[in-house]
């Protein structure tokens, strides 16, 4: 059993959820705790071997808790994620070989692409794929073919595999806090097209990526992983969008864990973070 809280600081917040887990006969195998102090904001995530009615144990947390506070009991264990994607392959096909052989922890409902690029490698691992072309269509009508499909599904997070659209204000609405990009570190610098090229002719000794929620702030939302690799001047454009590619997977992967595994909680578009 997991439970996740999130509410305003006061003193005694530990003790007091741990005394309604004694009082329900429930052990704790683990607990994590943060307090953010300037925002004072207080983060928990426990898990138990104890499995009940959470509605009951929902009810005692929220009596011994601050009005405000966000409670989750046992969120769902196994999510179902649909994909969406341009025509790069490599985040794609680590999210696919992960959801094979049952390691993603979430399930793939399907995957939607803007091009039929990516069409034989879900054909392959036997998943949907639906093209929706933008092209010769108005963003309105491109989001509503892609929303008729997701709604099919009914997924608990989107995740952009590098989809390459910029998703509108009305769209992302939609989805709070449930969308997952993934892009490279170079922004807001290379900003546009070829941006390992650019980075290329400028000398850079860093590249890396990053993986975030999405909001309506481009490429701003609260981060949820990150990291880096040194290059040199030995690399060529090319070696450097190889590694790009490696990273990018990597961060995603992670993060896509980090999130599945409700490891990752949401304030001020930041994120806390229990690995």
């Amino acid at each position: 059993m997991v439970i996740l809280i999130q509410c305003k600081d006061k003193v005694g917040l530990v003790a007091s959820i741990a005394g309604v887990m004694a009082q329900k006969n429930i052990n704790i195998v683990s607990m994590r705790e943060h307090v953010d102090i300037a925002a004072n904001r207080f983060f928990a995530r426990l898990v138990s071997d104890h499995h009940i009615d959470s509605g009951d144990l929902m009810h005692e947390l929220q009596r011994a808790l601050p009005a405000d506070a966000f409670i989750s009991v046992n969120p769902e264990p196994e999510k179902k994620i649909v994909v969406l994607v341009t025509k790069e392959y490599h985040c794609l096909s680590d999210i696919l070989v992960r959801n094979h052989f049952k390691t993603l922890g979430a399930t793939v409902q399907c995957v939607i692409g803007n091009h039929p690029t990516l069409k034989n490698i879900c054909d392959r691992f036997e998943l949907p794929f639906y093209e929706i072309s933008h092209e010769k269509k108005s963003k309105e009508d491109f989001e509503s073919g892609l929303l008729k499909v997701i709604n099919k599904y009914l997924p608990d997070y989107l995740v952009l595999a590098k989809f390459m659209r910029i998703l509108s204000p009305e769209f992302v609405k939609r989805f709070p806090m449930h969308i997952i990009n993934i892009h490279h570190s170079f922004l807001p610098a290379f900003a546009g097209a070829n941006p390992y090229k650019q980075a290329y002719k400028r000398g850079v000794k860093l590249i890396g990526a990053t993986a975030h929620f999405v909001t309506n702030d481009l490429d701003e939302g609260p981060i949820i992983e990150q990291q880096i690799i040194h290059v040199n001047h030995t690399f060529t454009a090319s070696d450097m969008i190889k590694a790009g590619k490696e990273i990018e997977t990597a961060v995603l992967a992670r993060a896509l864990k980090l999130v599945f595994e409700d490891r990752v909680f949401v304030y001020n578009n930041k994120t806390v973070v229990f690995e």
